[in-house]
């Protein structure tokens, strides 16, 4: 979708919580600001304090802003130095993944209680049909006030819900609804709904596509629904003029996908200043490899193939990869293939980015655990998901960043390893 602050709440009255709901049998549910709502139900003492979640260095960016922090113009991929300077008595905290992706599985859940058919886009949002429920939870509007107050009251989180016909139009209506809202768009009002939007609430229209959109004269989503197919080919080429199109006509024939998996998982950190140190680049990807594992047994999912990402001081990005034997959700085990990738890439040269990313997930359920020969059945993983399960109940923070770096192997009888 187009930037969000496009679609300011309030407006038409025709579209609101009370509106005919009839044929509306798509919801996309929106936490409102949800890293940094989860981490004030953490800390209760934060409530109605400006807080940002994000990368806390010279370098980091803002993931999440309560709305608080909004007020003063602080935003998700802003750097963290604008926000600061921004908002400077804003509460700025790290993000703690594993607290993010507990509630998201607390929440889907509640979701999942209503409808089979949930397709999660991410930890904060999903799309349901509810189509199939609407005998045992009444109509689309009165199954979204259900999940609201269940969220609220089980969770003490809050979401914003859009209800409607298709995907496209279900996520306008959560994004307009925003924050702690409901709205429904009614199907036979559609468009009334869509036309005045500008055009940079379109999926895929980005800030060089409104640009040349714009200078055609093609301000509304209606103007351009209304545009010759030659024009809008012009502006933004022949796949993209079809689509956005279609979309400015309200057609959007996607169903609801509760199939739906990520394709990788990964994390990376840009450092405050760029290092060559081996032992400081060695800690950081064991802490990145420590996150994307966490990541991927929270998902239920293993990744065969393992990669890094290294970013230099002049912005040069190199990745290498390497496909496992047997796909993995260990730390150590993807911290020692992209070690290696590491020093068989030997930069010679200081470091501005790393990343370790997993890819080709499958599921974990479904996917044969194998021993290496001559190796104990208990070792690494078992000491990892008790440390997950320790973070989960007292805070990462009680375990430390890359807390497997000192620590004795679990699978032998020998020293420690140093990095």
């Amino acid at each position: 979708m187009g930037r969000s602050q496009s679609l300011p709440r309030g407006g038409d009255p025709r579209f609101g919580p009370d509106s005919d709901d009839a044929g509306c049998s798509i919801l996309h549910v929106d936490m409102d600001a949800f890293f940094a709502s989860v981490e004030v139900r953490h800390r209760p003492e934060l409530r109605g304090k400006a807080v940002v979640v994000g990368g806390v260095g010279p370098r980091g960016v803002v993931s999440s802003a309560s709305y608080e922090a909004r007020r003063y113009g602080v935003r998700s991929a802003m750097p963290t130095m604008r926000a600061r300077g921004l908002c400077p008595h804003a509460v700025f905290l790290p993000p703690d993944f594993s607290r993010y992706s507990a509630a998201s599985r607390a929440v889907m859940q509640i979701f999942r209680d209503v409808t089979p058919l949930v397709e999660p886009l991410s930890l904060d949002e999903a799309f349901l049909d509810v189509a199939g429920a609407r005998r045992l939870f009444g109509p689309p509007a009165a199954i979204a006030r259900r999940i609201r107050e269940r969220v609220a009251a089980e969770q003490e989180l809050t979401c914003s819900v859009g209800v409607a016909s298709s995907k496209f139009v279900a996520k306008l209506g959560s994004t307009r609804a925003k924050p702690d809202g409901l709205l429904v768009v009614p199907a036979a009002q559609v468009l009334d709904f869509l036309h005045p939007l500008p055009v940079a609430a379109l999926w895929g229209v980005g800030e060089r596509a409104e640009q040349s959109l714009l200078r055609l004269g093609l301000r509304t989503v209606g103007d351009l629904a209304q545009a010759p197919p030659g024009m809008l080919r012009t502006a933004v080429g022949a796949a993209a003029a079809a689509h956005l199109q279609e979309l400015a006509w309200g057609r959007d024939p996607r169903r609801v996908s509760p199939e739906h998996v990520e394709k990788s998982i990964g994390a990376e950190v840009t450092f405050d200043v760029d290092v060559q140190d081996p032992t400081e680049i060695r800690r950081t990807l064991l802490g990145l490899a420590e996150k994307v594992g966490g990541r991927l047994r929270a998902a239920g999912q293993v990744g065969r193939t393992v990669s890094l990402k290294v970013r230099m001081a002049d912005f040069r990005t190199v990745s290498r990869s390497r496909t496992l034997d047997v796909p993995t959700d260990v730390a150590r085990e993807m911290f020692d293939t992209v070690w290696s990738l590491y020093t068989a890439l030997a930069p010679g040269e200081r470091i501005r980015l790393v990343g370790v990313r997993a890819e080709g997930l499958t599921s974990a359920d479904e996917t044969p655990r194998q021993l290496a020969l001559g190796a104990p059945e208990r070792g690494w993983r078992e000491a990892e998901v008790a440390a997950d399960a320790a973070a989960a109940r007292f805070g990462r923070s009680v375990i430390g960043p890359a807390s497997l770096l000192g620590g004795r192997d679990p699978r032998r009888n020998e020293n420690p390893t140093r990095p």
